[in-house]
C-alpha cells in the first residue's frame, strides 16, 4: 500500500459511523478501529523546507519511509527493508539526504529492537547505501548506533559501534562519511555498555561533535549508574555523579551551545525529576526548573539542530501544563508554543523538526482523547496547515473521554489516576479498574491514548487506571515506595482509588471487574485475592503469577543487571504470588497469554491455570501462537476484546 501526503486534507483510510451505549453488543467495527495500528509515525521536514519524509504502516505492520516534493505535491521515494524488517528513526542529513536505522518490531507492549543497520539515501531514493551491519560496504559487521548529527558537517555523523557477541562490550566512537559508510576513530568510551542496561546509556556530544559526557549504569556493581564528563577530548574523563539505581542522579539530555553547559533531569536536590544545569568546567549544579508532585521536562529552543536555551519546563499534574522562562533570547518561539499550545488546549503540543532558517516547523499534536496528527507550521506567514492525522478512522465518532483524577489512599498519601467515562454517562456506572504494567517507573499519562480504555468505555464501562506507588513521575520517594509492595501496598492504593469512585457515585460497587498486563496482570489476580468481596470478576492479560518463576524464567533474569531489579522490587518469599493464593479467589478468571513471550512466558499462565484447576475454580482461556508480550496482530486483539467484553457483560450484568 503506497501512501501519499496531503498538505491541507487528511487522508481518509475509512469512513465508519460510531454509537455508543451501555448495552451487552459488541461492537465489532469500534475494535477494529483501536486495533489498527497507526498510519503514520514520524513526519520530518528538510533542511531546506523543500521536502517532508514521513515513515507509514502499511497492512502487514511493515513501516516503509516516502518522501514527498512539497511544492511539487510528488512522491520521491518510498524506502523499505527486508521482509519484516521496518524503517525505525531517521533524520535529514542535508538538504538532500537522509540517514534511516532499520528496527524489528516485537509485540504491543515490547519497542522495536534496532538490527544495528544504518542506511543513507538521497531524497529521490538514488545512491542508497548500506552504512553498517552485515550488508555494509566496509564490511564492518559490529552493531552501530548514531550518537550525533553534525549540521556544520553534513556529509559526516558520529556513532559508536560495539560487538554484539562480547558480553560487556567497550563502545568505540567514530565520525562516519554518509556516503560510504567510512569511519576515522575518535577514540574509546570511558564506560562500558551492558545487556540489559541500554536505557541509562548516553553519550552526549558538543557542538563540534565531540563526546564530552557519558552514562551507562554497571550490574557488577548493583546497576550503578555514573556520569563522567570531560572539558575537552584532550582531558581525562571525572566522574561527574554517581549512584545506585533509582537514587539522586543528573541525567544529561544535550549541551548547549557554549559546549560547557549540560542540561538534564536531576534529582539531586529534588525528590521529582527538575530540569537543571550541569556545568562541566566549574561543577556547578543550578536547578532551572522543578514540581513537588511531579517530575517536570525541559522546553528546548535548537537551532540548525543545535540547542541553544532552555525556554520552559512541562509537567502534568492534573492537566498539562508548561511554564516559560523570563530573560531568555528565543522569545518568538515560546509564543509560538504557548498560542499552538492554547489552540489545542488538553493536548501535548511538540515542534518535531524545522528547517534551518526556522521558518517552517512541523508540529505534532495529540494525547489521552485525540489521536496524534502532524502540522505544518509557516512562522512567517503565521499560518497552520494541517498534514495528516496518524489514526484517521477514529474522527468519526465521540471519543469517551479521559480526565485525571485525585483521591487519598488510606494512610493519606495523594494519588493521582486517569478515568475514562463512557460518552453522556458519568454514574451508577460498571467498572473495570485498569492497573498499568511495569510497574516502577511507567504510569498512565494524558500525554497517551490508551486503546483498552477506550474500547471498554466505548462498550459503557467506566475504566479506572491508577498510578499506584511505585509507579514513575511522582518521584523517587513515591516510585520506591512500591519496591517489594507488589501484592500489598500497591494493590491498597487501588483498591482506595475504587472506593473514592464509588463514594463519589461513579461507579456502581456490584459491577466491578479487574483487568491488567505484565505487572497489571499480576495486580488483576491479587486485586480479587486481596479484595476477594469487592470485584465481579478479574482478566490476567500476560501476567506474572509466580514471583520465584520471575528469578528463574524469561528474559530479565539472563542479565545480571535483571537479576539485581528483581532482587531489589520483588517481595521477599511468595506469599504475594497469586499462584500462592489461588484458595482466596471467589471470582471467575480469565487468563490472556502470547505463547512466544519471553518477558513474562507463557509458564506463569499455564502455572495459575494448574492452580485454579485443582481447586475447581472457573476460568477462561486464550492463548495465541505468533504474539509475545501483548498482542501486535489487529485480528487478535479484535478477537481478545470481543471475548473480553463477554466475559466483563456476564458477570456485571444487573
Amino acid at each position: 500500500m503506497k501512501a501519499r501526503l496531503s498538505l491541507l486534507k487528511t487522508i481518509m483510510l475509512g469512513s465508519l459511523a460510531f454509537s455508543f451505549s451501555t448495552n451487552a453488543e459488541v461492537k465489532t467495527p469500534v475494535l477494529e478501529a483501536f486495533a489498527k495500528h497507526s498510519q503514520y509515525l514520524q513526519i520530518k521536514i528538510s533542511p531546506d523546507g523543500k521536502y517532508l519524509a514521513s515513515t507509514s504502516r502499511d497492512d502487514d505492520g511493515v513501516v516503509f519511509l516516502t518522501v514527498l516534493d512539497i511544492e511539487k505535491q510528488k512522491v520521491q521515494s518510498i524506502t523499505r527493508g527486508r521482509g519484516k524488517e521496518s524503517v525505525g528513526s531517521f533524520n535529514w542529513l542535508n538538504d538532500e539526504r537522509l540517514l534511516l536505522s532499520m528496527v524489528r518490531e516485537v509485540g504491543a507492549l515490547e519497542q522495536p529492537v534496532p538490527t544495528g543497520e544504518l542506511l543513507a539515501m538521497d531524497a529521490d531514493g538514488s545512491d542508497n547505501v548500506v552504512l553498517t551491519g552485515y550488508r555494509s560496504k566496509s564490511g564492518d559487521t559490529r552493531y552501530s548506533q548514531v550518537v550525533d548529527f553534525l549540521p556544520d558537517d553534513p556529509d559526516a555523523i558520529v556513532v559508536f559501534s560495539v560487538q554484539g557477541s562480547t558480553k560487556e562490550p567497550f563502545l568505540d566512537l567514530y565520525k562516519m562519511k554518509v556516503s560510504n559508510g567510512r569511519k576515522a576513530s575518535l577514540g574509546r568510551m570511558p564506560l562500558r555498555m551492558y545487556k540489559s542496561t541500554g536505557d541509562s546509556l548516553r553519550i552526549i556530544t558538543n557542538s563540534k561533535g565531540e563526546a564530552l559526557a557519558m552514562t551507562s549504569s554497571d550490574p557488577n556493581e548493583n546497576n550503578q549508574v555514573t556520569l563522567m564528563v570531560r572539558s575537552s577530548v584532550n582531558d581525562d574523563w571525572q566522574v561527574a555523579f554517581q549512584a545506585e539505581s533509582f537514587d539522586s542522579f543528573f541525567n544529561p539530555l544535550v549541551f548547549l551551545a557554549d559546549d560547557k553547559t549540560l542540561v538534564g533531569l536531576s534529582t539531586i536536590e529534588t525528590d521529582t525529576d527538575a530540569v537543571a544545569t550541569y556545568n562541566i568546567d566549574t561543577k556547578k549544579h543550578t536547578v532551572l526548573a522543578a514540581h513537588e508532585m511531579v517530575d517536570v521536562e525541559p522546553i528546548l529552543h535548537e537551532v540548525r539542530g543545535q540547542v541553544q536555551e532552555v525556554i520552559g519546563a512541562e509537567y502534568e499534574y492534573k492537566d498539562l501544563s508548561a511554564t516559560y522562562f523570563s530573560e531568555v533570547k528565543n522569545t518568538d518561539e515560546q509564543r509560538i508554543l504557548a498560542s499552538l499550545r492554547q489552540a489545542f488546549k488538553g493536548s501535548v503540543v511538540s515542534i518535531t523538526s524545522s528547517t534551518y532558517d526556522g521558518s517552517k516547523m512541523i508540529v505534532a499534536v495529540g494525547g489521552i482523547n485525540q489521536p496524534t496528527a502532524y502540522y505544518l507550521f509557516n512562522k512567517n506567514k503565521k499560518q497552520l496547515a494541517k498534514l495528516t492525522d496518524t489514526r484517521p478512522w477514529l474522527n468519526d465518532f465521540d471519543m469517551p473521554q479521559s480526565k485525571v483524577v485525585t483521591y487519598k489512599a488510606r494512610d493519606g498519601q495523594e494519588i493521582s489516576g486517569i478515568l475514562t467515562l463512557p460518552v453522556g454517562v458519568s454514574k451508577n456506572l460498571p467498572l473495570i479498574m485498569h492497573p498499568h504494567g511495569g510497574p516502577h517507573g511507567l504510569k498512565d499519562t494524558l500525554t497517551e491514548m490508551r486503546s483498552d480504555a477506550k474500547v471498554l468505555a466505548a462498550h459503557g464501562y467506566a475504566v479506572f487506571q491508577p498510578n499506584f506507588r511505585g509507579s514513575g513521575g511522582y518521584g523517587l520517594e513515591f516510585l520506591k515506595a512500591g519496591f517489594k509492595s507488589w501484592g500489598t501496598l500497591m494493590i491498597d492504593d487501588m483498591t482506595d482509588g475504587v472506593n473514592y469512585l464509588i463514594e463519589q457515585g461513579i461507579v456502581d460497587q456490584n459491577r466491578m471487574c479487574v483487568y491488567g498486563a505484565s505487572y497489571g496482570g499480576y495486580a488483576a489476580l491479587q486485586s480479587v485475592i486481596r479484595e476477594p468481596d469487592l470485584y465481579k470478576c478479574t482478566v490476567g492479560f500476560v501476567g506474572v503469577y509466580d514471583l520465584a518463576l520471575m528469578k528463574s524464567a524469561g528474559d530479565i533474569p539472563e542479565s545480571q543487571s535483571g537479576i539485581n531489579y528483581l532482587n531489589r522490587v520483588l517481595p521477599d518469599g511468595d506469599s504475594q504470588s497469586p499462584v500462592k493464593n489461588v484458595d482466596k479467589i471467589k471470582v471467575p478468571v480469565f487468563i490472556i497469554q502470547g505463547e512466544e513471550d519471553v518477558r513474562v512466558p507463557k509458564e506463569h499462565a499455564f502455572a495459575l491455570r494448574e492452580e485454579l484447576e485443582k481447586r475447581n475454580k472457573p476460568y477462561e482461556w486464550m492463548m495465541k501462537s505468533g504474539e509475545a508480550h501483548g498482542f501486535y496482530k489487529e485480528e487478535n486483539n479484535v478477537e481478545r476484546w470481543t471475548a473480553m467484553i463477554e466475559f466483563f457483560d456476564k458477570h456485571t450484568a444487573k
